[in-house]
């Protein structure tokens, strides 16, 4: 039998997952562990270009970690762990770095915007050289797939690029060529705005917070202002919306149902919505309860996955090593 492809992906310990990152990230990278030899990390050294703060920086790590264990990733099968606990990712980078030319990074979607927002002045060099680091993070455990939304696929053409510069620099095949594996796209979560969801609109609406938070969050939706008893536009209402990505067909239907006919008000609908909300995530929620202060266990998790990965890290590393001329002969 085939050994399975080996599927990577990271995520930055910069905020709390919200259901947008939930449905569209966290829950379809877990389903990998299904069919793949799957590796996930948790990118501090990535987030260590906004956040400043050591405690904090555990602390969204851990968090992190116990997310993801919580939404159902298996620690015996996927290997999951801290980014920086591979220091040898930062000395790929520098080798990338040697062959990468500048005018491809100046084409980076994130730099590219930082640029348009004006923040020329203030742009680390982390935050330039990001998308080398990034490939590094793919190229060093001989990745095959790489899941990523569509928006995200010009990384995985940079990490090629850089791969094959590299390969062609010293002749050979030293950098396996990974693949995307385009994500299909879950429908856009809206916020409680009616807004992309998002950390900087601070409009999120967080499926593990306790239940008065979470109420509170969908009690605060955007609706307009029409009264309880007259008839409402299902087609038009973020509640709905929100509701169609946790609810069943059937509830949905109702739901539908019950704006046209008139007699059910908003306040009604952000109930609905909150109370399945709270049945979907019920199991996820007492997992993450009992397991997000238990930093033990935690760091036992990443601890296991950097053992895993190490012997990966460590081939992929001496033979590039030995292609470049570098350590002893």
């Amino acid at each position: 039998m085939s050994k399975p492809k080996r599927s990577l992906s990271g995520i930055k310990p910069t905020g709390t997952p919200h259901l947008g990152n939930v449905l569209g990230m966290i829950q379809p990278a877990i389903a990998l562990q299904e069919e793949y030899d799957a590796f996930y990390f948790v990118a501090d050294y990535h987030a260590l270009t906004t956040v400043k703060d050591p405690t904090v920086m555990r602390q969204k790590v851990y968090q992190i970690t116990a997310y993801f264990l919580a939404y159902g990733l298996d620690p015996e099968r996927t290997a999951f762990f801290r980014q920086s606990d591979i220091p040898e990712v930062t000395e790929l980078t520098w080798m990338l770095s040697c062959v990468t030319h500048m005018g491809l990074l100046e084409r980076a979607h994130a730099y590219k915007a930082a640029i348009d927002r004006g923040e020329d002045k203030s742009i680390n060099h982390g935050i330039f050289a990001y998308p080398v680091l990034m490939a590094s993070d793919i190229l060093i455990y001989d990745s095959d797939v790489v899941p990523v939304g569509a928006d995200q696929v010009q990384h995985l053409e940079m990490t090629r690029d850089m791969a094959q510069k590299f390969n062609s620099a010293f002749g050979g095949n030293f950098l396996k060529l990974p693949e995307a594996k385009v994500r299909k796209e879950v429908a856009t979560v809206p916020g409680i705005d009616g807004r992309k969801m998002s950390k900087s609109y601070d409009n999120l609406i967080e499926p593990l917070a306790t239940s008065k938070k979470l109420r509170k969050q969908c009690m605060k939706i955007e609706t307009d202002s029409t009264p309880l008893e007259a008839p409402k536009d299902p087609d038009t209402c973020t509640v709905v919306d929100l509701y169609k990505l946790v609810a069943t067909d059937e509830e949905v239907a109702q739901m539908e149902q019950n704006y046209r006919a008139g007699g059910y008000g908003y306040g009604h609908a952000k109930q609905a919505l909150f109370e399945k909300l709270e049945s979907t995530f019920a199991t996820p929620r007492e997992k993450y309860e009992s397991i997000k202060d238990d930093e033990a266990y935690l760091e036992k998790v990443l601890s296991d996955g950097t053992q895993r990965v190490r012997p990966i890290v460590e081939e992929v590393m001496e033979r590039l090593r030995r292609a470049t001329g570098l350590g002893r002969p």
